[in-house]
């Protein structure tokens, strides 16, 4: 599968339509906005991950886990698997290209028609219920959802299922196969990625490594990137503000060390933008953005929902449930299956909030060594089984021994039955900054009444398998109660007005805290604006609403909107492994003397006008760039230079030359550096500087290497009048600090890691060796 992200850059100064996010809302406005022919960029938090380079064993997946309380956070902050701590309620979510579509499991359901009569809804929205229908379908196009082929093409009943269908008919119960976004057959999908069948393996809520799920990273992704989206990953948006007629969007980078320098945020600017990072992270990037100075709904944050979601075990049957992924244990096709395959649906009752759905499902390979040491003590402390004798109760015994010394493919966490239950919770959570990080606060969530139903109907559920019913060990009394959800909604949610909601039916913000005044081509489109539980899983909802309004902003702006699929044509390009590093270099600068860099400098020093820029330095292919003769590379990064704007500046277009030989002595070298800067005002600079690197009397290696003189021009170019110039220089802590941000790009080999740092370094060094000890060998030899 070709990677879809381009080098942080190539990022331009200006767009069209700004994207933030990449889950099932985001990708869809990213498809969609690209296929009226808009020059469309999307902004991703997370990482992009291949198949093949998901976690696979323990230490991979906590490597990737981050985890935030308030003014507390540990882990990377665009790790894959990110847990929210609230008040109450907590939250698991997802962190990479393709959102929490990578982690999640795959179900495709509608809710009740009734769900979407709640006043708490637009009445656009429950009067035009067909135009969510149509996207919907429009969805399913894309998501391709179907059921699991049990008995068909070699996949097997599975137990799992088997002991669903055992619980349903004790239950008297409606049991049924789920449609799920999951290829069974090798095929190349409509948007011209070649998927192959599911293997079974369990593991799809650590990331697919088969090409199997039909996340956004297979599906509407790829369609974006067809039809021209350019697409950029470890961008975290922080807020967005309005100058002039234009969306300024902050953001800062990660993984490139920028942050060791303490450097500012960076930005760019589109015409319309539409968020969709998340029930958390855009309402988040609102919340940051009405600290900024940014008009909206005193709703924002409100009506947050964790989608009345349930988690519960069904420990130690009296029959295998085959509940825990294999990962890369598995050959040919596996007996555990898709993390979902079925559901027991309980909706349809007289009253719509009664209703629930119960789905079983399976944990991960990665964490599966993990319930051998929490289900077999939780399952004294915080249950009762159902033992129906003494022999019954010394088979369970049995199947823990086994278990504790075997692992969990055997004996009682094999036979443990995983159960999700959707179900509908007031909707009254609310989300707000606690030192700059979300936090979610809703008293005594946990002790709605329907939760307690819920736990009856999974006790019931276990002991139609004779196994012992285990609650969510945070759902306790002991811990007030406290929910995991993984289906977070609202924040964001929609109104008819800014009283009632923080958009419109169409997912535009609203500008004020009362009326129905509108910021323009300001959107939300992700499950932020769900105002209320919806009883089942939610990805087909988002994705429907996100299709329906996709296609009425595109008709309000007269924009050709089409669905067909065109043949994907080219060929995927083989990967590379490139070189990047990140520098912060200091000095004056001076917009009086235009001439001579050293009396600028000295100006600049006098005038108090300093000049400091952060770049990061990025090849993508580190052996065209030792090969080619000028060794060219791109920059991204900030100036801040007060006499040029108040506010930090962006660069663009840039392009760094590492010792590029002078056409009169090849010894003699320049390192050089062009770039676009960009200023909140809206004024555009050009930056030209370089080292000389030459072998002067003396010695002279350090400054020849650490010292650059600049120009800087009123204009996008050279050719412009210059603006000033100056001289900066490397401090010898800021080079300590470069050094440890110097890391190969796109390496999952430690081989191809260390090929890419020593290639860099062995240019820099024979460079180096070339220009101030071959040439004076050579004058002592002619000296002689």
């Amino acid at each position: 599968m070709r990677r879809l992200s381009k080098p942080i850059t190539e990022l331009q100064h200006d767009y069209e339509i700004v994207v933030v996010g990449s889950g099932y809302g985001a990708s869809i406005a990213a498809s969609r906005m690209a296929r009226c022919g808009k020059k469309v960029c999307l902004l991703e938090k997370g990482k992009e991950f291949l198949p093949g380079e998901f976690p696979s064993t323990l230490p991979e997946a906590m490597s990737e886990m981050q985890f935030t309380k308030g003014k507390t956070h540990f882990g990377s902050h665009n790790g894959l698997y990110e847990f929210i701590a609230g008040d109450d309620i907590n939250v698991f979510k997802g962190c990479g290209l393709g959102g929490t579509s990578l982690v999640n499991a795959n179900v495709s359901i509608e809710p009740e028609d009734r769900v979407f009569q709640d006043e708490h809804w637009p009445a656009e929205v429950r009067n035009t219920l067909p135009a969510l229908k149509e996207g919907m379908a429009h969805a399913r196009e894309m998501l391709r959802p179907n059921p699991y082929p049990e008995g068909k093409r070699g996949y097997p009943t599975l137990e799992k299922t088997t002991g669903m269908k055992k619980s349903a008919a004790k239950m008297g119960e409606t049991f049924r196969l789920l449609d799920i976004n999951v290829t069974f057959e090798d095929q190349k999908n409509p948007s011209g990625v070649f998927q192959k069948a599911c293997n079974n393996c369990g593991d799809c809520v650590t990331g697919c490594n088969h090409t199997s799920k039909n996340t956004t990273q297979m599906t509407y992704l790829p369609d974006a990137y067809n039809h021209g989206a350019e697409i950029y990953t470890e961008v975290g948006v922080r807020y967005i503000e309005r100058a002039g007629n234009k969306w300024v969007i902050w953001f800062e980078v990660y993984g490139v060390g920028r942050e060791k320098f303490n450097a500012p945020d960076l930005f760019i600017t589109a015409d319309m933008v539409f968020l969709g990072a998340g029930a958390i992270g855009s309402t988040e990037i609102l919340l940051r953005s009405a600290q900024q100075g940014l008009s909206l709904s005193g709703m924002l944050g409100k009506r947050f929902t964790g989608n009345g979601d349930v988690l519960g075990f069904g420990y130690n049957n009296d029959n295998p449930v085959h509940g825990v992924g294999l990962g890369d244990r598995v050959k040919g096709v596996a007996n555990v299956g898709p993390c979902i395959t079925s559901v027991i649906d309980m909706r349809n009752r007289p009253v719509l909030d009664d209703g629930m759905t119960l789905e079983e499902g399976s944990v991960p390979g990665p964490i599966g060594s993990i319930l051998v040491s929490s289900l077999v003590p939780l399952s004294r402390l915080l249950s009762k089984n159902a033992d129906t004798g003494f022999a019954d109760f010394l088979k369970g015994k049995w199947r823990e021994l086994k278990s504790m010394f075997g692992g969990p493919y055997r004996g009682a966490i094999d036979n443990t039955q995983i159960y999700l239950v959707m179900t509908h919770d007031d909707g009254n959570g609310s989300m707000s900054l606690e030192h700059d990080n979300p936090s979610i606060s809703w008293p005594d969530v946990g002790k709605q009444k329907i939760f307690n139903k819920v736990s009856g109907k999974l006790k019931d559920a276990t002991t139609a398998l004779g196994g012992t019913f285990v609650v969510n060990p945070t759902w306790t009394p002991l811990l007030n109660y406290d929910l995991v959800t993984v289906h977070p909604l609202g924040g964001c949610v929609m109104g008819d007005d800014a009283t009632r909601g923080v958009v419109d039916h169409k997912g535009q913000v609203f500008a004020n805290a009362s009326g129905k005044e509108l910021h323009p081509d300001l959107f939300v489109m992700d499950g932020s604006i769900i105002p209320r539980p919806l009883g089942t899983n939610p990805l087909l909802t988002i994705s429907g609403l996100a299709e329906r309004n996709a296609k009425i902003i595109a008709t309000a702006n007269g924009w050709p909107l089409h669905y067909d699929f065109s043949p994907v044509s080219g060929e995927e390009t083989p990967s590379t492994v490139g070189i990047e590093f990140t520098e912060t270099m200091k000095g004056f600068f001076s917009t009086a003397e235009k001439q001579d860099y050293a009396k600028a400098f000295e100006q600049g020093k006098a005038q108090s006008s300093p000049f400091e820029f952060t770049l990061t330095i990025q090849s993508q292919d580190v052996d065209r760039f030792v090969k080619d003769p000028d060794h060219e590379a791109g920059m991204a990064g900030t100036v801040k230079a007060p006499s040029l704007s108040a506010s930090p500046l962006t660069i663009s277009a840039g392009r760094f030359n590492l010792f590029v030989p002078e056409p009169s002595a090849s010894y003699k070298k320049k390192m050089k550096y062009e770039m676009k800067l960009h200023s909140k005002e809206g004024k555009t600079f050009f930056f030209k500087g370089y080292k000389d690197v030459q072998d002067n009397k003396g010695i002279d290696l350090w400054k020849d290497t650490t010292v650059l003189y600049i120009t800087v021009y009123e204009g996008d170019n050279d050719q412009s009048p210059i603006k000033g110039m100056g001289i900066l220089k490397i401090e010898p802590e800021d080079l300590a600090i470069q050094v440890t941000t110097m890391k190969a790009v796109h390496a999952t080999k430690n081989t191809d890691k260390l090929h890419a740092i020593s290639a860099f370094g062995k240019l820099f060094a024979g460079a180096l060796w070339d220009t101030y000890f071959v040439s004076k060998l050579k004058e002592i030899f002619h000296r002689n």
